[in-house]
């Protein structure tokens, strides 16, 4: 019994190929077969991207660019800053943003009490921007954190989001007299 690839041969030899090409034409019907096996595959079992959100800062000209740093205490205390959040989980979703400020800076989320806290529902691909006044006048290097966090409707709480790369953003700040 012959084997596919002399058959793939014969038929190349009744159209008036070689030998040789009719192996160069069996190889190329391989290859188109195996690429759109691997083609279809691809397809039907690609994995669906994991959603995820994402919060950022912009400065008063909308860029990522010029963060207040230095204050200065009871005189230039205080500074906007905006505030973004995007929403790419694949459904509309509950968040809210917390603003902390806190002089110890080692776990996130941190453990003290917002300043402002501000909640949003937000579609597939929608985003939220606002633009957000801190004052500071405690003298010394403090950090000013905006958290994002995202409604579980099973626990009934706004859970923070460990799963997403972009869920805090954060600002150091000196405060000087």
């Amino acid at each position: 019994m012959p084997t596919w690839l002399e058959k793939m041969k014969n038929i190349g030899r009744k159209i008036g190929l070689s030998d040789e090409k009719g192996y160069a034409v069996a190889i190329f019907l391989a290859l188109v077969i195996i690429s759109a096996l691997v083609v279809g595959y691809y397809v039907i079992a690609r994995p669906q991207p994991e959603g995820y959100s994402t919060i950022y800062l912009l400065d008063s000209q909308n860029k990522a660019v010029d963060y207040p740093a230095v204050l200065v205490a009871n005189q230039n205390s205080t500074f906007n800053v905006s505030v973004n959040v995007d929403n790419h989980m694949g459904g509309t979703v509950k968040y809210q943003v917390l603003v902390k400020i806190t002089n110890d800076l080692t776990t996130v989320p941190v453990n003290t009490q917002p300043i402002e806290a501000y909640n949003m529902t937000l579609g597939n691909g929608q985003s939220w921007q606002k633009s957000v006044t801190v004052t500071e006048n405690q003298v010394g290097s403090c950090s000013v954190v905006f958290e994002l966090w995202q409604y579980n409707s099973d626990s009934g709480a706004y859970q923070f989001t460990y799963n997403n790369v972009n869920n805090y953003c954060v600002l150091n700040i000196q405060v000087v007299s």
